[in-house]
């Protein structure tokens, strides 16, 4: 139980970082296009197309938090 509790935590925790940094990033690279507004056009946001980086991102913070959930367990047996 400890194994899965440590494994949730971690996971929790690297997918909140990761979110955070990413949604910061974005932020700071974003620039907004003013030719638009003059020109009359309707408020509407566009979301853009669909990737598959979310899905790759989550794994790969599960597995990274499955590997920090295997290596505090061991060193905890120690």
């Amino acid at each position: 139980m400890k194994k899965y509790t440590v494994f949730i935590f971690s996971f929790f925790l690297l997918f909140i970082v990761l979110q955070i940094l990413s949604g910061w990033v974005l932020t700071a690279f974003y620039t907004p296009d003013f030719s638009l507004t003059n020109m009359g056009v309707s408020q509407e946001v566009m979301f853009g197309q669909t990737s598959i980086i979310p899905i790759l991102t989550t794994l790969s913070i599960a597995t990274l938090a499955y590997f920090l959930s295997q290596k505090l367990s061991v060193t905890s047996k120690e």
